[in-house]
């Protein structure tokens, strides 16, 4: 890990004046400004960010001008830290562990967390809120006492966030921070999806739709699941040759495909009915009912993973073909990991060598530099963009 300093006790209960990078309107450029942190309150945590990547989550929300778009806000959900103070009732972590926040809560007392079935709180419930998760409140002002909105309960574009110890996992201090930060949205939703929420079978065949971050970690996943055949479908052909390095066997263009066929159809004819497995990691309901349409019939499953764009938008099938296919269609929140339990296993692996986290870093750049990584993921010029925060 790398040498993170912090100032041991000296600010403890008390607000802190840090850099921030603030979004102030839809869709502009962020803005760094200094911002003031207040102490944590009960059941929270304030933690020193040391790096945060940016997810396609955060520009999908950037953009929105109304609800759940809310502004000044400071955005960032895919983060490593130090924990710098902590609230009343927090033991689970102290002063100095090295911590992974991540946008679903994880209790450990309500009937869901409880349970090997589900990773959504039912107390604390996953949402694109602009506050903190147990109360309607936020810990950042600007230095005109304006409240600065949450994002994802995380905020990680800020040098010192507060998070709610149920967002937060102690992880292993050896992980760089750079490789960390990954596995707290969309690498690790990407591997779970594949390991968890489809619980991909040796021997069997995975089509994946969209080979960004979230569908090439789809792809490490099945890989190390023992999938025989895993195809990639995606417009930009030069990801083929990458996403090999994650165990891609075959690639499809849309644009490209001969005799007018659909992406349905090339899928239902390499694999002699179908993939076992497909996953929607784009975030379009067109993009779902093809994948639906890929899957065989009788086993079948297909995940949706991808943030629509349109988050009003509906997905449509004939009630016959659903009655008759006897195929399977879930949505999955962060891959149906449980953040405590199942991270520090996804560390272990790449500990051991066993999971690609270090290809997936494309860029590094500083927080004041933020806009440029911005830039380079909406031109689809990056995978992750780490952003380095001190």
């Amino acid at each position: 890990m790398a040498d993170v300093k912090h100032s041991k006790g000296i600010t403890a209960g008390k607000p802190l004046h840090c850099k921030a990078a603030i979004a102030r309107e839809a869709g502009q450029p962020l803005v760094i400004e200094e911002v003031i942190v207040a102490p944590p309150k009960a059941h929270e945590v304030r933690i020193k960010v040391i790096c945060s990547s940016l997810c396609h989550t955060d520009i999908t929300i950037w953009k929105l001008k109304d609800f759940p778009g809310c502004y000044p806000r400071i955005f960032g959900h895919e983060a490593v830290g130090i924990v710098e103070s902590v609230g009343e009732e927090v033991d689970e972590v102290v002063e100095g562990d090295y911590v992974l926040p991540v946008l679903i809560a994880d209790c450990g007392d309500c009937k869901d967390c409880k349970s090997s079935e589900s990773n959504l709180c039912s107390k604390l419930p996953v949402k694109i809120s602009p506050w903190m998760p147990r109360e309607d409140s936020s810990r950042f002002t600007d230095l005109n006492g304006e409240t600065l909105f949450h994002f994802a309960f995380v905020s990680s574009f800020s040098q010192y966030t507060v998070v709610d110890v149920a967002h937060l996992t102690k992880i292993d201090p050896s992980i760089p921070p750079n490789r960390a930060c990954l596995l707290s949205c969309g690498v690790s939703t990407g591997i779970g999806a594949a390991w968890r929420a489809a619980n991909v079978k040796p021997g069997s065949t995975v089509a994946i739709f969209g080979i960004g971050a979230i569908g090439l970690g789809v792809a490490e996943g099945a890989r190390l699941s023992g999938a025989a055949r895993i195809i990639a479908v995606d417009i930009k052909p030069e990801k083929f040759e990458f996403g090999k390095k994650f165990g891609v066997t075959d690639f499809i263009n849309p644009n490209t495909s001969e005799d007018n066929k659909t992406v349905s159809q090339i899928i239902c004819e390499m694999t002699d009915g179908g993939a076992d497995y497909c996953f929607e990691c784009v975030g379009n309901a067109s993009l779902v009912q093809e994948a639906y349409a890929s899957c065989r019939k009788g086993w079948g499953k297909t995940i949706v993973l991808g943030l629509d764009n349109k988050l009003d938008a509906q997905l449509s099938f004939l009630s016959m073909d659903v009655l008759l296919s006897g195929k399977t269609i879930k949505g999955s929140v962060f891959g149906d990991l449980k953040p405590k339990s199942d991270v520090p296993i996804l560390v272990k692996r790449y500990l051991d060598k066993e999971i690609r986290l270090d290809d997936f870093v494309s860029h590094e750049i500083k927080l004041d530099e933020i806009n440029k990584a911005f830039e380079l993921l909406m031109e689809g010029k990056c995978l992750r963009c780490v952003i380095w925060m001190d």
